[in-house]
């Protein structure tokens, strides 16, 4: 690092008053801090690394104080980087800023084959650490056993599952898939057993039924694994714990279960079901029905999160969500990005599948084509609607999907779409289902005032309070 780019770091973090995910401070006016092993862990663990200002004192408001002895200081520094497994290897730089000398230390991120970056002193389990924001996080279980799992290439999705039962599987979703391996494997069609393909192709081991197999191919899959499944609630605002206008916490509720196929489509229902179809008239006086989210998308969104979750001990006991909010749509699995590949990253490159095995029983059914074009087909559709294009993340080994619906520019133009809105005469309700706030709110400070002003009229001026009054368009 240039001694400019320190000063400007400096400056911004007096500026701003604050660390971040790639900024920590730390005072070194009376001698050399003494814990920082979970910073060099937390900023290696990550794909930008990180950096630490030596000579900024937070406790003062950011104030720079200065370092005791820059010498002495990177000395220091390097031996309890040389504490961490693997050993860091940081970069400094020296500045003087208003008669102080700032030190800082550029901590590179490992290849993910390396990590975790750990504290030897205590162990990987307890020495393992995470950026979060500006401050560092122990890693939990799931998230060391992930970079294990990784470097060690351990596929979840082919563990054996006791006392689960071949004759329990659904015969007939088997025997289209045992065809299908006979087609597109030509080298499995000859004198292969059926038993030696369901070895082969991932379905049992030694015998054995595997997770993936189960998942597939098990007429109830949760017999062996309860929480294996999705949840999906429809629910009447934009935050959790909002209720409804008749103190309803939930518009709808399910938990979805079965083998992978079925969930998949049962969860595509549940979506289509809970979702507003906008009509819109074209200038030919057609009428068109938009979907509030491009169902296409929705069935890939679905789909990643159950082919692509983690299937360890390690989250077993947590399902798939989804939560459809008045304003968006999340979708949440366990398990975050898999192998070389950051969020920028995905649907341009590649990635390296989690759980090859399932992808491919999943492919020869023909529910999925295995062809990573998943992601590009959410965004082209998303992007084909109108739609604000998704937003990716992976945090705590959580991968999510927000899918925004539009709801909120409709809102910055409320008004205005309340009266577009009521170029049909509109009820009471219709009008509280159409702006997702509550009755006495929708009415009083939303409604109310558009009459007042002329731009809504009664359709029974002479009876306001009628329970058949609608609201049109002046």
């Amino acid at each position: 690092m240039q001694t400019e780019s320190l000063k400007k770091i400096v400056a911004d973090i007096c500026s701003k008053k604050t660390e971040s995910q790639t900024i920590e401070v730390k005072a070194a006016a009376e001698g050399c801090p003494t814990r920082l092993f979970d910073t060099l862990s937390s900023f290696s663990n990550q794909d930008d690394g990180g950096v630490i200002v030596f000579g900024v004192d937070e406790r003062e408001d950011f104030a720079i104080k200065g370092v005791y002895n820059a010498q002495d200081l990177q000395k220091r520094v390097t031996e309890q980087c040389k504490q961490m497994e693997p050993s860091v290897r940081a970069l400094f730089t020296v500045c003087e800023i208003n008669g102080k000398v700032i030190v800082s230390a550029e901590i590179p991120g490992v290849d993910i084959s390396e990590r975790p970056v750990f504290y030897k002193g205590v162990g990987r389990v307890k020495g393992s650490y995470v950026r979060v924001g500006e401050s560092d996080e122990p890693m939990n279980e799931y998230e060391i056993y992930s970079y294990e799992a990784f470097r060690k290439r351990i596929h979840d999705d082919i563990r054996t599952v006791s006392n689960s039962k071949i004759q329990l599987l659904d015969e007939n979703r088997l025997e289209g898939y045992l065809d299908a391996v006979r087609v597109e494997r030509r080298n499995l069609a000859d004198n292969v057993s059926q038993d030696e393909i369901l070895e082969l192709m991932g379905i049992t081991s030694d015998g054995m039924l595997t997770l993936a197999g189960v998942m597939t191919f098990s007429k109830y899959p949760q017999t062996y694994f309860p929480q294996l499944c999705i949840t999906a609630i429809a629910l009447p605002g934009t935050e959790m714990g909002i209720v409804g206008n008749d103190g309803e916490r939930f518009i709808d509720n399910r938990r979805i279960t079965g083998a992978i196929p079925d969930m998949l489509d049962e969860a595509v229902e549940f979506v289509r079901k809970n979702s507003r179809t906008k009509t819109i008239i074209d200038e030919n006086g057609h009428r068109n029905d938009k979907e509030e989210y491009p169902i296409k998308a929705v069935r890939e969104a679905i789909l990643n999160a159950l082919v692509h979750r983690d299937y360890s001990i390690h989250t077993e006991n947590v399902p798939i969500r989804i939560e459809m909010y008045r304003n968006r749509m999340e979708i949440t699995n366990s398990g975050g990005l898999y192998g070389k590949i950051s969020i920028d990253a995905l649907g341009k490159v590649h990635p390296e599948t989690r759980n090859v095995a399932l992808a491919n029983m999943l492919e020869l059914l023909k529910i999925t084509e295995n062809r990573y074009s998943g992601i590009p087909t959410i965004r082209a559709e998303f992007l084909n609607a109108g739609l604000p294009v998704p937003v990716f993340s992976a945090t705590h080994g959580e991968f999510k999907v927000v899918m925004k619906n539009g709801y909120d520019k409709e809102r910055q133009s409320l008004p205005e779409s309340i009266i577009d809105f009521c170029s049909t005469p509109r009820t009471r309700a219709e009008l509280v289902d159409f702006t997702g706030k509550s009755r006495t709110y929708t009415m009083a400070k939303m409604v109310q005032p558009l009459i007042d002003s002329g731009n809504l009229k009664l359709t029974l001026p002479e009876k306001p309070r009628s329970s058949k009054q609608k609201f049109v368009k002046a």
